[in-house]
Order: C-alpha cells, then sequence, then structure tokens
C-alpha cells in the first residue's frame, strides 16, 4: 500500500505499510493455526503488529462470512478506540462500518460491521445476553499477559463456550512469560499430548503457540546512582537534559496518573522559556484513561517542524497503544495499582513499585523504530529488588461486580468457576456478603429477580446500580441518573489553569451544595444542560470540562434507556433552578437514595476533621459533617483521602442495611 495516494490529513503512524510489519511473514503459518486447533496463543512485542493485522488477516480468510463478526477484545478503552480507528484507516472504510468498536457508553458500530473492538468488560456484558457468543467466529483476547480482571474472567468463559461450540476459535494474545500458562489452561488434562513419536508436545490437539518476534532496537538503560528525592522534579530534569544533549526522538515519560501528568507538564511548560535561544521547541501531551477519545487521538499526531514531543503518560502507553517515533523513555519506576482490603471493605489506588515485567516494557517502547534509551528514575539495586510480575487484578480488586455477573451468566458455584488464578477466599467472601446486603443475593447466594439480575444489567458498579433501582422509591429518579452519569466520569469534570486557582474556586462554589458532592455534581449537571450545552463558552467561564459534560449527557441517556427496558418510570422532574434540588426534602430524599447502595462506604467525623470508617480506617477530607458516605478512596504517598462525599444520618445506616451493620 503506497503513501502517496493515501489523503494527507491522516495519523502518520497509520501508514506503516503492514506488509513491512514482522507479523507480515507469519501470515500463513497463523491462518493454518487458527483453521485446525481451537486456540492459538500468538506471542509478539508490542509493535508486531498482531493487534491490527491478525483481524484483518482473518477477515481476509472468509472467518466473517456468513454473518458472523471478529471480537477483538482489549484491556483499556484507549486501546480499543485508537486500534479501531486505526484498522478502519487502513481498511479504508468509516470507522463504524467493516471496522466498529464498543466501550461501555459508546458503541460505535453497525450492521456491517465485521470486525469489532471492544473492552473485555463489554464483551462478558454480551455474554449476558447471547451466553454462547454465537455471533462470533473468532475472538482475539488481545493483551492478556495483562490479567486484568475481566480478561481473566473472560477467558475462563471461553473454555466454557469452547466445549459447546466447536466451530469457535480463541486467539490469545500474550507477552513471552505467560504463553505456556494460557495454553495450559486451554487445554487442561489433554495439555502434555504425545505426538507421533511419542515426544509430549504442549497445547496437543487444543492448541498451539505461534511466536511473531517484534523488530526490536537495541534500548539502553540508564539508572541513578542515587534514589532520587522526588522523581517527578526528577523526570521534568531528565526531559531537559535529554532535549539539549541528545539526538532528535520523542520522549515518553512513565508517571502514576493523572494529578502527576497534570503537574509535570506544567512544570516543563513553566521551563520552556529558560532554554538557550534558537533551540527546538517542546511540546507537551497527556495520556491516561480519563482523557476522551480526540483528545487522546493527539499523541499520535507527528511532532510540528523543529519541535520535540513529549509524552506523559500512565502505564496505558506500556501496552496498548503503539506510538511513533519514541526514542527516550523516563521511567518513574511507580504504578497506581487498585488494592482491595477485605477487611476494611475499601478499594484503594496506591503507587506501588513497577513489576521487572512492566520494567521492560516500558524500556522497550523506545527501541521500536530506532536505537533507543530509557532512563529508570531509579537504581539498579532497586531494579533487582522488584517482582518478576503484577499481581493479577483477580487477587487483589473488590470482586462484588465480577460475582454479580457471574451469577446472572448462570455460573453459580463461584468456587467451581474455572480461573486463570483462584481469588483468594476473603476476597470472595467479601463479595458476597455485600451483594447479600444490597439485596442482589437471596439466603442461598442465588440471584435475585428482579433486583439482582437487574442490578447485573445496568453498565454501573454494583453499589450505584442499587441506588438508581431504589430512586423511583425515593421520588429522584431523574437525580439520580444525572449523579451517577457524573460520577461515572471519574473526577473529569472541572479543568484547571495554572495561576487561576481562585478564579477556579469560586467558579465551583457557585455549584457547591453544603449537603456534599453528589448534589454539588447534580447542579453543575443542570447547570449544563440548561446553559452550557448551547455555550461551549459558559463551560470555559466555569472551569468545566465540555467534552466530559457532553459525556455525561450521553452517559446519562443511556442509564435511561436501561432503566425503561425495565419499564421503570423515567420522567423528567429536573427542576430548572440549580443549587437548590427541589428544596430541602428532595435532597434529602437524594442522599437517602445514595445511602440505600453505599451505606458500606460510611465514615464519621473525628474531632481532628478527620473521619474515621466504619471499620475503623482513618480518611482525611476537609468537610464538616458527622456522618459521610463516598464514593471512592485516593491515596497518595502518605495519606488516603476520600472523594464524591454527601452528609447522611447515622441512623439511615441501620435503617437501609440491617444486615451488613448485624454482620459487622
Amino acid at each position: 500500500m503506497a503513501d502517496s495516494d493515501l489523503a494527507s490529513g491522516f495519523i502518520q503512524s497509520l501508514y506503516k505499510p503492514s506488509s513491512l510489519l514482522p507479523i507480515a511473514r507469519h501470515r500463513e503459518s497463523l491462518l493454518y493455526l487458527v483453521e485446525t486447533y481451537p486456540v492459538t496463543i500468538v506471542v509478539g512485542h508490542t509493535g508486531s503488529g498482531k493487534t491490527t493485522q491478525i483481524p484483518q488477516f482473518l477477515d481476509q480468510a472468509g472467518w466473517c462470512t456468513g454473518g458472523k463478526q471478529i471480537a477483538v477484545t482489549q484491556p483499556r478503552r484507549v486501546a480499543a478506540t485508537t486500534v479501531a480507528a486505526r484498522v478502519a484507516d487502513e481498511m479504508r472504510c468509516n470507522l463504524g462500518q467493516e471496522v466498529g468498536y464498543s466501550i461501555r457508553f459508546e458503541d460505535v458500530t453497525s450492521a456491517a460491521t465485521r470486525i469489532k473492538f471492544l473492552t473485555d468488560g463489554l464483551l462478558l456484558r454480551e455474554a449476558l445476553v447471547d451466553p454462547l457468543l454465537s455471533r462470533y467466529s473468532v475472538i482475539m483476547v488481545d493483551e492478556a499477559h495483562e490479567r486484568s480482571l475481566s480478561s481473566d474472567i473472560l477467558l475462563g468463559l471461553l473454555k466454557k463456550i469452547r466445549k459447546r461450540r466447536s466451530d469457535l476459535r480463541i486467539v490469545v494474545s500474550s507477552a513471552t512469560l505467560q504463553a505456556e500458562d494460557f495454553l495450559r489452561f486451554f487445554a487442561g488434562a489433554d495439555a502434555e499430548h504425545a505426538n507421533g513419536n511419542g515426544a509430549t508436545e504442549l497445547g496437543g490437539s487444543i492448541g498451539k503457540i505461534i511466536s511473531l518476534e517484534g523488530r526490536m532496537y537495541p534500548v539502553d538503560i540508564h539508572y541513578l546512582e542515587q534514589p532520587a528525592e522526588d522523581y517527578l522534579e526528577r523526570a521534568v530534569q531528565t526531559v531537559f537534559d535529554i532535549h539539549t544533549k541528545e539526538a532528535e526522538g520523542d520522549i515518553l515519560i512513565f508517571l502514576t496518573g493523572r494529578e502527576e501528568i497534570d503537574s509535570a507538564i506544567e512544570m516543563i511548560v513553566d521551563r520552556l522559556n529558560s532554554l538557550p535561544p534558537n533551540t527546538p521547541s517542546l511540546l507537551t501531551l497527556p495520556l491516561y484513561a480519563g482523557l476522551s477519545t480526540d483528545q487522546q487521538m493527539y499523541v499520535f499526531e507527528p511532532a510540528p517542524e523543529d519541535t520535540r514531543k513529549v509524552i506523559v503518560a500512565t502505564n496505558i502507553a506500556e501496552a496498548s497503544v503503539t506510538i511513533d517515533d519514541i526514542v527516550y523513555v523516563i521511567d518513574c519506576g511507580y504504578v497506581k495499582l487498585r488494592a482491595y482490603n477485605p477487611k476494611t471493605g475499601i478499594e484503594t489506588l496506591t503507587a506501588t513499585p513497577v513489576s521487572k515485567a512492566s520494567a521492560t516494557q516500558r524500556a522497550g517502547r523506545a527501541g521500536r523504530t530506532k536505537p533507543g534509551k530509557c532512563y529508570r528514575l531509579y537504581t539498579e539495586e532497586a531494579f533487582e529488588t522488584l517482582a518478576e510480575a503484577t499481581v493479577p487484578e483477580i487477587q487483589r480488586s473488590n470482586l462484588a461486580p465480577v460475582i454479580l455477573q457471574l451469577k446472572a451468566l448462570g455460573i453459580d458455584n463461584i468456587a467451581r468457576f474455572d480461573y486463570l488464578t483462584p481469588p483468594p477466599a476473603q476476597l470472595v467472601i467479601r463479595a458476597l456478603e455485600l451483594l447479600y446486603s444490597l439485596g442482589a443475593l437471596d439466603d442461598y447466594a442465588k440471584l435475585t429477580k428482579p433486583l439482582g439480575s437487574r442490578m447485573a444489567e445496568l453498565s454501573v458498579e454494583p453499589m450505584m446500580a442499587k441506588v438508581l433501582l431504589a430512586a423511583p422509591t425515593f421520588g429522584c429518579m431523574s437525580e439520580v441518573l444525572s449523579i451517577a452519569a457524573m460520577t461515572s466520569l471519574q473526577g473529569a469534570v472541572w479543568f484547571s489553569h495554572e495561576g487561576e486557582r481562585k478564579a477556579q474556586e469560586s467558579a465551583r462554589r457557585k455549584f457547591a451544595a453544603e449537603e456534599g458532592d453528589h448534589l454539588t455534581l447534580l447542579n453543575v449537571y443542570q447547570g449544563f444542560v440548561t446553559k452550557g450545552k448551547k455555550d461551549a463558552q459558559w463551560c470555559k467561564n466555569n472551569y468545566l470540562n465540555f467534552k466530559s459534560m457532553t459525556r455525561a449527557v450521553s452517559i446519562r441517556n443511556q442509564l435511561r434507556r436501561y432503566l425503561e427496558r425495565f419499564d421503570i418510570n423515567v420522567e423528567e422532574s429536573l427542576s430548572t433552578g440549580t443549587l437548590r434540588v427541589g428544596g430541602p426534602d428532595k435532597a434529602e430524599q437524594i442522599r437517602r437514595c445514595l445511602t440505600t447502595g453505599y451505606f458500606s462506604h460510611a465514615a464519621r467525623m473525628q474531632p481532628d476533621g478527620s473521619f474515621k470508617t466504619v471499620d475503623g480506617g482513618t480518611i482525611l477530607h476537609n468537610r464538616k459533617a458527622d456522618w459521610v458516605i463516598f464514593h471512592e478512596v485516593m491515596e497518595t504517598s502518605n495519606k488516603t483521602f476520600i472523594r464524591d462525599i454527601s452528609k447522611i444520618e447515622k441512623g439511615w445506616l441501620l435503617e437501609y442495611a440491617p444486615d451488613y451493620y448485624r454482620i459487622r
């Protein structure tokens, strides 16, 4: 495919002629394996072309005839959307036609779609409606070595489905380390199978491993001699060292989250003026999960003339997406991981040292187009002490959403389900307790009808699902829908500009409700639909993210459609006035309704202004209130904060969750 005949406005990195990708020469053997064996494990570096090319090979080989589709699952939204756009471009079709994607609250597919990229969690949801996933001829689970919660469960489900569908083909793409584990998992007792010559062969008649060695250029690894006191400061300093002393090539920095990314970008922009005259410019771009699809696409655009691109990313950039022209990688050595404490029932996002596997993956991003350099902001001794691989999500997460889904899929015996790695018993017990207290499971741990099955069908986590389904009883359906849509934006509601903190604070105060954040978010939403929707300037003046707010409107519409499907009356009772939500009684009804779902996230104010959770953990927040419920917990290096809180009365906890507080 020649570059010359393509429209010039395309993302340049898309047009590496696919015949040059390492995977091209494996095409025949790959198609042969898929034809012959039910399971094919593909091992290849990120960038070998497996995600973009394998679905196209399968489509060309006729796996989509008879109206069948090929599903390619990704652990992250960013990857599903960017890869779909790339493949649609290569196939010269509009996104949403032959090639589409489906992520939570966003479906860009049509009757013509043959190749569908989706998150692994979304394919699990499809199984609720179609338990054998019968519309797909091939299901490819990409980046399976990341061991996300949904992909682990999906692999267990596919193993089950395979026994009932001999026509289904499963392709699992993985980094080297885990390929044999995946094959053993699918082959089960047949794993070590004697071939014709009497030698044992891994995978037997069930599957095979194929390795596509990616083109990797050498990467020089540099460590610090002394540990860095502040890796953020050190990362920024390293950017300027590279920029002033090293040859051209873009820089990729790995940090742990959005706050750090924003600070790093501010620090870099502040120091640009101190560069010597005639030095080329720096263009800094963020990359993290909360960005809109459009914002994420910027990182793939080539840098302007005389400009070096600096991409500041979370571990999203570690595996899911390939950004060309990266020559230098700066690795802070940490990643934010979800960790669920079954004792307190609280899930925190905590910065944790990366594993060796992750560090290697990060360094590899520098050797894609030519030899590169990786600067690790830690010592070589520290690297030697890192764990080999990251603990799979299933062993450190709140399992309530997953167990609810398995029950809805008809898998009642959670303990007997075939897991790649079984979850710890404590986590399972805690999840069953919570689902029972929410009313989703009965005394026999069976899904309740209609509440439990409806909670499983709503695409929000169980606590919020319960709140939505309880809302008609409290007469606040419309308001709770808006709150659910706003909280699913995960804090991407406001934007900040350096030096405008005061103006920003006073903008926020306009919407503040003394009862707490949930009602404040509701005020923001109502302000947006009455004024901001037609007037982008309104958002700017109020420091609100217009794209996020538009997304909230679309999420709310989708949640409304779900509830209408359950024949729940979703009449629009939105009062137009902001700040007071239909008078004090309405505000109380909303807070009571929130308590029916979030009772396990309750905390009490201490004399020093901090909060103690029901089981004794201490959490900081700068609000005055006796009892509160909260949405989530964030942990920084030395403090724990709660986000999205609302005042409640202690009596409500006993009223709406007597079982839970009796169990405790």
